[in-house]
């Protein structure tokens, strides 16, 4: 009754609207349009006219969106670089119904929409594109995930988003929506440079871009960006370093266009996983607090002593791999673009190549305990602990209870994932074509999806021991039990990451190809659009997979002796070995049905309305893997439905624009499967349901404005086949409430403005004690001109040093008051000179 109420509340609502525009004063709005390259340079728009807003991502043709039943938003590079974001999930949260969780660096960040669960990392429900196609297939793999892989910078033209409707027709494992970074191709001449330094942190940045026309028919841009640093947080080490190259070019001819581009990334960058903080009050209004010498916002338990893991390697060689590189990405792309009018249809193809590799390195904690506790946590009543390594290598703990301070030693993962070839293929070929209808118009779509994907990663772990303080300097810790029996080896107590099992220690090597055919109808009759779409996904998953964990009798644990001194430790008997010789097959096939149907009322120049229903759904890729899902033995699946999770979704809404105002909002009721792991072990296999409203608007009026958006979410577990204790539970990190708000003021000389975003409280875990506060972040903004063609801009990230969480470990509050959470990070200033030419 509710979502019914909320579905049918919008109507009304936009019968009001032009009565607020008309009380408005008109201001000129930029124009938001994205143009093929075949198309006409537009005229300037005249003066305080309202301006059509052409929209390409995931829909059949680009087209106004108020002509369109669809939920859409765009962010214009001019106004992502006044956001200061540091990362793309910074960015993307400054868009309606997207909710991210951005602690974790600039890749592996967790992202959802409308509700959608977020049951592990990556991006499951919503696709991440660039210019058009997906930067991976699977957005959520684990551990390397899309965003790791894709860089905002000054070939950056805008960031179009896509929410429901047509996404699950037009675009691969996308049922949520489609984020598309779209690329600068050269339209306008001229190009720009610009120095960046962080104030009180270390980080150097250099962006550049050019573009123009090398003829009348050939133009091209190209643009990057290196950066070099410690970066945000106090680890003890550069942390960051590498940069991006990126070029187009583009011919165009009467009919069309043909534009070729590439891409070179290499880039590295720490992950910031979960961190010590103390917890104390109730679970409804717990306390957050830092330990001494430990700040959660500004300290990670990376550090300048912990660089690199000893393990068994490739081929179970002992090996040395690097921590401090962290998410190190490595692309290599080509891509081809064209698009031609041929006797009355227009016919676009999108291909893209990428080799695809690099590594992921972090520091993940097992348990924080206080230190005199610790040989207690391991099994042994007493016992000594030294320094492994750092300073004060080898000196003995005497009050491992006030050690730093805080008297905290956690026990650690290190975790090493070596992407050998995350390499795809995709390419996209689709027509379409208007008929004149009666007194309307038909335009027919079809086309035809292609994507080969590869996943071939190697997992390493190690367990360790550590102590807990900022600025980099946690060192290993040893511990000698009451016997004198040494438990671990230069901080290692396990050259695995449990001393039980080869769990984790794991290599997947697999391809995934997917075909898709799709095609759609839309009839336009006067102020009336009424259309559908249908996409059929059919995919091939071929490979095999190596890991103990496959169980069937296969070794997981080998001694090896790793200091060469003829002699197994307690911790070298614990070491990780990958069964080469024991492969398991994958080799099942999938196929599932997609489709959208919508309407869409334009009931005068400036408001619209709409409705549509949407099924569409996601392949569960490398989430059944290692589960009973998969057969170890014939690599088939248990059922056909476990290839994939189906999401429906019903929206409506209104879209309403005149010179100075806009205002969109949009009703939505989402019905979601999700078959997940948690933690990578702990299988989920849930229905939820979420309802809500997403609102979005933006106000001029002379040299001031305003954009501003929300989204009220009500989402549910409905059941659980394997826990059935949390049905009808929120979903962990589920806020009612997300919300941000950019107000500023522009003149010729000056762009003063603060960019906020934040979200209500929300529960830790799905059993719903431990609440997580909500939080604002305030993030203001100065962008001063002295000079024509010369900028000088001052941006501050949580200018009040806020402490927002993104996760807790902890499902209640602890009895000892520790707990470890990912937290935002603090206030950080940065600092930039630009100049265009």
């Amino acid at each position: 009754m509710k979502t019914s109420l909320l579905m049918f509340t919008v109507a009304p609502l936009a019968l009001m609207l032009p009565g607020l525009a008309n009380a408005a004063a008109a201001a000129p709005t930029p124009a938001d349009a994205k143009r093929s390259a075949a198309e006409p340079q537009a005229e300037a728009p005249a003066k305080n006219a309202p301006v059509e807003e052409a929209f390409t991502t995931g829909v059949a043709k680009g087209r106004d969106r108020l002509d369109s039943a669809t939920s859409t938003s765009a962010l214009k590079q001019s106004e992502i670089q006044k956001l200061g974001a540091r990362t793309l999930a910074d960015i993307l949260r400054n868009i309606p119904g997207i909710r991210t969780e951005s602690s974790t660096g600039d890749g592996n960040s967790n992202y959802t929409i409308r509700g959608l669960p977020l049951t592990s990392g990556g991006s499951k429900y919503m696709q991440i594109e660039e210019d058009g196609l997906p930067v991976l297939e699977i957005g959520d793999f684990f551990n390397v995930a899309s965003d790791i892989f894709i860089r905002a910078d000054f070939n950056l033209s805008a960031v179009e988003a896509i929410r429901g409707g047509s996404a699950s027709t037009f675009a691969s494992n996308s049922p949520g929506g489609v984020i598309n970074l779209i690329s600068k191709t050269g339209e306008t001449e001229g190009g720009s440079i610009q120095l960046s330094s962080g104030v009180g942190y270390d980080m150097k940045r250099l962006d550049f871009d050019y573009g123009g026309k090398i003829s009348d028919s050939l133009r091209f841009h190209f643009g990057g960006f290196y950066r070099s640093g410690e970066g945000q947080r106090n680890v003890g080490f550069n942390a960051y370093q590498g940069g991006q190259l990126k070029f187009n070019i583009t011919k165009t001819f009467d009919n069309g266009y043909v534009r070729l581009s590439g891409k070179y990334l290499d880039d590295r960058s720490p992950q910031y996983l979960t961190a010590p903080i103390q917890i104390t009050g109730t679970n409804d209004a717990p306390i957050f607090t830092n330990f001494p010498n430990f700040d959660i916002k500004h300290d990670s338990v990376l550090s300048r002593n912990i660089t690199q893991i000893t393990t068994l390697g490739v081929g179970n060689a002992p090996t040395h791999d690097s921590i401090s590189d962290g998410m190190h990405a490595v692309v290599k792309s080509i891509g081809l673009e064209a698009q031609f009018d041929v006797a009355g249809w227009t016919i676009t193809e999108r291909a893209r190549y990428s080799k695809i590799s690099g590594s992921v390195g972090r520091d993940l904690i097992s348990s924080v305990s206080l230190g005199s506790a610790l040989p207690a946590t391991l099994g042994s009543g007493t016992g000594t602990l030294s320094y492994a390594n750092g300073a004060k290598a080898g000196q003995v703990i005497a009050s491992p209870g006030t050690v730093n301070g805080n008297g905290l030693i956690a026990t650690m993962l290190l975790g090493d994932v070596q992407a050998h070839a995350l390499d795809n293929f995709t390419n996209d070929i689709r027509a379409n074509r208007a008929f004149k209808l009666g007194k309307g118009e038909l335009t027919l779509t079809g086309g035809v999806y292609k994507a080969l994907q590869t996943l071939n990663t190697d997992w390493f772990y190690a367990n360790t021991v550590q102590d807990i303080v900022g600025g980099g300097n946690s060192a290993l810790i040893n511990y000698t039990n009451a016997a004198g029996v040494a438990q671990t080896q230069d901080g290692y107590l396990a050259y695995a990451l449990t001393g039980a099992s080869g769990l984790y220690r794991r290599n997947y090597d697999l391809q995934y190809d997917v075909t898709a055919p799709y095609g759609s109808m839309n009839y336009h009759i006067g102020k009336i659009a009424i259309g559908g779409s249908v996409r059929y996904d059919i995919g091939k998953v071929r490979g095999q997979l190596y890991g103990s964990d496959l169980g069937g009798g296969r070794i997981g644990l080998m001694p090896t002796d790793f200091n060469g001194n003829g002699v197994i430790s307690v911790a070298e008997a614990k070491t990780a070995f990958l069964p080469i010789t024991r492969p398991a097959p994958v080799n099942y096939d999938y196929g599932y049905l997609s489709y959208s149907v919508g309407v869409n009322y334009r009931i005068a120049e400036p408001l619209s309305v709409f409705a549509r229903y949407s099924r569409g759904a996601r392949a569960n890729a490398d989430k059944i893997l290692y589960t009973t899902t998969v057969s170890t033995t014939d690599g088939s699946l248990d059922k056909p439905s476990s290839g994939y999770d189906v999401v429906t979704q019903t929206e409506g809404g209104f879209k309403f624009r005149q010179a100075g105002l806009t205002v969109n909002a949009t009703a939505f009721l989402a019905d979601t499967q999700d078959t997940n792991l948690q933690s990578g072990a702990i299988q989920t296999l849930r229905n939820y349901r979420a309802y809500g409203l997403e609102l979005e608007a933006g106000f001029q009026r002379g040299p001031f404005s305003l954009t501003a958006g929300a989204t009220y979410t009500h989402a549910r577990i409905i059941n659980d086949t394997i826990n059935a204790a949390v049905a009808n539970k929120v979903p962990k990190h589920q806020p009612d409430l997300i919300f941000e708000a950019t107000p500023q003021y522009e003149s010729k000389l000056l762009t003063v403005g603060v960019n906020m975003i934040g979200n209500t409280s929300s529960y830790a875990q799905d059993t719903n004690l431990l609440t997580m506060p909500g939080y604002v972040m305030v993030n203001p903004f100065v962008q001063f001109r002295p000079a024509d063609r010369v900028q000088v801009m001052l941006n501050i990230n949580n200018a009040f040093d806020t402490l927002a969480l993104f996760e807790v470990s902890q499902a209640t509050v602890p009895a000892n008051g520790v707990g470890w959470a990912r937290a935002a990070n603090g206030r950080t200033i940065s600092a930039s000179v630009r100049l265009d030419f």
